[in-house]
């Protein structure tokens, strides 16, 4: 396995570290004197990577969090400015596609040509085609939702279907034994769903795993790495956003979140040999 999966292996070795930093700029949450101003955002997501690249695997941008401003601009500058500044650090793009394979091919286009990012996010519901126009580029990664971090997750993924398995279960099992040719498919597994976790990594000994749901959401840091990375360790991307991003609101912004990301950091440290 080689490309995205072996960068963020060789950041996490390096920086003994599982964390990825998610970039979700909410131009109405922006510090004091940048709040308001979408101009804004691209400086301040700046300074958010500086301060945290030393302590982090990837960084994880939220198109929707651009988009909804008009933003796309800003995004194809953070990533390029990520991949410029920090080489060898991954970028992945979550936009949580899913689609018919037409359009899912000018989705996989839209974040690996245009906005070049490492990674993606796809929600894999209408099925393989809708999912392999992403995983015909072998050197990206992609992460398909299997048990979310919402509190709504369980009325769908938790389900019960025909044969007993559990709908993530099944979706799982589709993802890791059928439908990732080119060895680059992760699966999404939320940090608020512990036991769901446990019973995926008892089941997919060498499966990546990226975790939302550290910190603003209430995931526990400590049961993510020990029931989600594999047993001679690794396997795991942590997704920390809000924690992060808006550890201060004032000019300290980014010396906050650096420190986050540091006591983070650390505490993941501990888990490495």
């Amino acid at each position: 396995m080689g490309g995205f999966f072996k960068d963020i292996e060789n950041q996490q070795k390096q920086k003994k570290t599982y964390l990825c930093v998610g970039l979700d700029p909410h131009i109405d949450k922006l510090p004091a004197g940048m709040a308001g101003d979408p101009n804004q955002v691209l400086p301040f997501l700046k300074n958010i990577v500086v301060a945290t690249a030393p302590y982090v695997c990837a960084f994880k941008p939220q198109i929707a969090y651009f988009s909804a401003f008009g933003l796309e601009g800003a995004l194809q500058d953070i990533i390029a400015y990520i991949h410029s500044q920090f080489p060898g650090i991954p970028v992945i793009l979550d936009s949580k596609r899913g689609d018919i394979g037409s359009t899912a091919e000018m989705y996989a286009m839209e974040a690996f040509e245009r906005y070049d990012a490492d990674g993606v996010t796809v929600n894999p519901y209408m099925g393989e085609d809708s999912i392999e126009p992403f995983t015909r580029y072998k050197d990206r990664g992609i992460f398909a939702l299997c048990r979310t971090s919402n509190e709504g997750a369980k009325e769908l993924q938790n389900i019960h279907i025909a044969d007993g398995k559990t709908y993530y279960r099944f979706v799982a099992e589709k993802l890791m034994q059928e439908w990732n040719p080119n060895h680059n498919v992760g699966l999404v597994v939320g940090a608020t769903a512990e036991s769901e976790l446990r019973k995926l990594r008892d089941s997919f000994h060498e499966a990546w795993f990226l975790v939302p749901g550290v910190g603003a959401q209430g995931g526990d840091l400590r049961k993510v790495i020990q029931f989600g990375t594999r047993a001679e360790g690794g396997g795991l991307i942590v997704n920390s956003s809000r924690a992060i991003l808006y550890a201060s609101s004032g000019e300290d912004y980014a010396e906050a979140a650096g420190q986050a990301a540091e006591t983070m950091q650390s505490e993941m440290a501990t888990s490495f040999s």
